[in-house]
């Protein structure tokens, strides 16, 4: 066992990969200006770990409405899919380039060996990132969005524009909170609906230190599985890598299949940050449209694949907060709730979108070619007797000059049809383990509230 080659050939592709996944969210961090609200290395060092299948554990506090023993709360499922992208292609790269540096096939126990090590150091060095992704980030309550709502608009009468003497804060399907009084009597409590109001002006002028740190155990079982899906899905895709002896069934079957799917996915991405560039053109914030597409241009596309192909997705928000949700999420989710999110359903927003159906059947019809293209054909066989003859050539008989030789296919049914049939059934196959497998990593989920005192106030 080479052991020098596997170690040095697993440092070169993780160092690349972190230093690749790091200087991307870096960058769209910058772009985004997180790193006004809080020192960019923690953050950087936490969306790696997002990247990279980890989990970020966010928690904060706050002193507002002049009392102490306030508490915000957040939960986040999200991974920046632009960050582990750039990783992936790097970490694969590298270690396919290794294999091939070797000249020869590499046996199970060689292959096994070097990705092992690939995976181990990835995952040691995503761990080692966890440790630095803490941090402390302050919020300004301004920002929150909260004078949209009626009743805190900036025309209101009450202290912070509250207008809690005008009726109080009118929330949409819970009308006037003013008339909450003590919370059915139970008294201690003060009349909160009718402070509502104002103390959400307060608020709007609080600032909030939410807290965020990388959860080890999760990251790092996350890092693991991430790594090793990773080179397995490499050496799935790659047509050019070696393969141990007697796995040529995967390079005749599999590869084919698997790298159309892989190409025209990476296509995918390239068009939607194509557009990503066309929407920042004349945009009054470009700096935010390219950060948001250098984090989670992935995220968008490969959401948009399935949707494309119309699969259902289940979409839904609720609490006071989905007001200031932005436009058109807030029409999406927040007016028919419970009802999912299909492709008829975005193009009542944008009849632009029936475009979205379109790219994704002639993305799958070039997944098809591509694979058809890409399948090896096997070489047709001489059988050795004249063609038309019937029989065998007896002993002592020249098959070979007796008339040109009969060529038959090597697999039955290799004409253009059978061909076709199976590079189907192969595709197909690869395209119902690879869209839920998109699905899941696109699913977003947030999950915010405050509370005061052990009172639930806000939620989203």
């Amino acid at each position: 066992m080479p052991w020098k080659d596997v170690l040095l050939g697993a440092s070169a592709c993780v160092g690349w990969a972190v230093l690749g996944m790091a200087c991307t969210a870096a960058l769209g961090l910058r772009l985004l200006e997180a790193d006004s609200q809080g020192e960019l290395a923690p953050m950087t060092a936490a969306v790696v770990a997002l990247g990279a299948g980890g989990a970020v554990r966010p928690s904060g506090d706050m002193s507002v409405w002049g009392v102490e023993g306030a508490e915000a709360a957040t939960a986040l499922r999200f991974t920046p899919l632009g960050v582990g992208l750039v990783g992936a292609l790097l970490l694969s790269w590298f270690f396919l380039r290794s294999l091939r540096a070797a000249g020869r096939a590499p046996s199970p126990g060689e292959l096994l060996a070097r990705a092992g090590a690939v995976v181990v150091l990835f995952t040691a060095v995503i761990g080692g990132l966890g440790r630095a992704g803490h941090e402390v980030v302050t919020l300004d309550g301004s920002a929150l969005g909260l004078d949209s709502l009626p009743g805190l608009g900036a025309g209101s009468g009450g202290s912070g524009g509250g207008g809690s003497g005008a009726g109080g804060l009118d929330i949409p399907g819970l009308g006037d909170l003013g008339g909450l009084g003590d919370l059915g009597g139970l008294g201690g409590l003060g009349d909160l609906g009718g402070a509502l109001p104002d103390r959400l002006g307060d608020l709007m002028r609080a600032k909030a230190e939410i807290g965020f740190t990388v959860d080890t155990g999760p990251t790092l079982l996350g890092a693991a599985l991430w790594a090793a899906g990773v080179l397995l899905l490499a050496l799935l895709a790659s047509r050019r890598t070696p393969l141990p002896p007697g796995w040529d069934v995967l390079h005749r079957v599999v590869r084919p299949a698997v790298s159309a799917l892989v190409t025209v996915a990476l296509t995918a991405v390239m068009a939607g940050l194509a557009a990503a560039a066309y929407a920042a053109v004349g945009d009054p914030h470009p700096r935010r449209i390219a950060g948001a597409a250098l984090l989670g241009a992935p995220n968008g596309v490969w959401m948009g694949v399935p949707i494309g192909l119309f699969v259902p997705w289940d979409g839904g928000v609720t609490g006071v907060l989905t007001r200031v949700l932005p436009d058109p999420v807030d029409r999406l989710l927040g007016t028919r709730p419970g009802e999912p999110v299909t492709l008829g359903r975005l193009a009542e927003l944008d009849g632009r979108v029936w475009l979205l159906g379109v790219a994704a059947a002639l993305m799958m019809l070039l997944a098809g070619v591509l694979t058809a293209v890409r399948t090896p054909v096997p070489p047709p066989v001489r059988t050795g007797r004249p063609a038309g003859a019937a029989g065998t050539a007896s002993a002592g008989e020249d098959p070979a000059g007796s008339g040109p030789e009969a060529v038959v296919p090597a697999v039955r049914g290799t004409g253009p049809l059978g061909l076709a049939g199976r590079c189907a059934l192969r595709l197909g196959i690869a395209t119902a383990v690879a869209l839920p497998l998109l699905a899941w990593l696109t699913e977003v989920s947030v999950d915010a509230s405050v509370t005061v005192l052990g009172v639930h106030v806000l939620g989203a």
